[in-house]
């Protein structure tokens, strides 16, 4: 079974070495850009773990992947292109879901708990990252158009879920 939990500055180096992990999963899988060789950055983990808002995902009490998740207006989502949103209320915020790769479903996991949260959810990803793409529309998903991140102003394909 998975559960998520708040990630703890013990969680820091495992967090780090998932998202190693994940970096060369996409590189393999045909997205070599998305997160380049150091996406995210040690920095921005420790922030988001300081303000609480990075999430492990666990199995059988080892972690087995990692995301980010708030409730807020995410400044990249202010503006959305070649579409629409379906919902302007309130919305949850995912970013960089990663798997370990030693247990199946970390993707899920991560959305139903965030779905948990608050039921109407925002994520965006790469146009090359198709495996992403896919996890996203089989669990209720969909495409709403073309966001531009903060980090390099690069565009990303939005997506949305409301209702749960």
């Amino acid at each position: 079974m998975l559960t998520v939990r708040t990630a703890t500055t013990e969680d820091l180096d495992r967090i780090l070495k998932i998202y190693e992990r994940a970096r060369g999963f996409m590189r393999d899988h045909g997205n070599p850009r998305q997160w380049g060789d150091n996406w995210p950055p040690k920095e921005l983990i420790e922030d988001d773990i300081r303000q609480k808002k990075m999430r492990v995902v666990e199995a059988d009490g080892q972690v087995a992947g990692a995301f980010f998740f708030d409730v807020c207006d995410d400044p990249s989502y202010r503006v959305i292109d070649k579409g629409k949103w379906l919902d302007d209320s309130p919305y949850g915020v995912i970013h960089r879901i990663a798997s370990a790769g030693i247990a199946k479903g970390v993707g899920r996991a991560a959305i139903d708990w965030a779905s948990d949260q608050c039921p109407h959810l925002r994520i965006d990803t790469h146009a090359d990252n198709l495996v992403m793409q896919n996890m996203l529309k089989q669990n209720g998903f969909r495409y709403c158009g073309i966001i531009y991140v903060r980090e390099d102003s690069d565009p990303r394909l939005a997506y949305e879920k409301t209702g749960g």
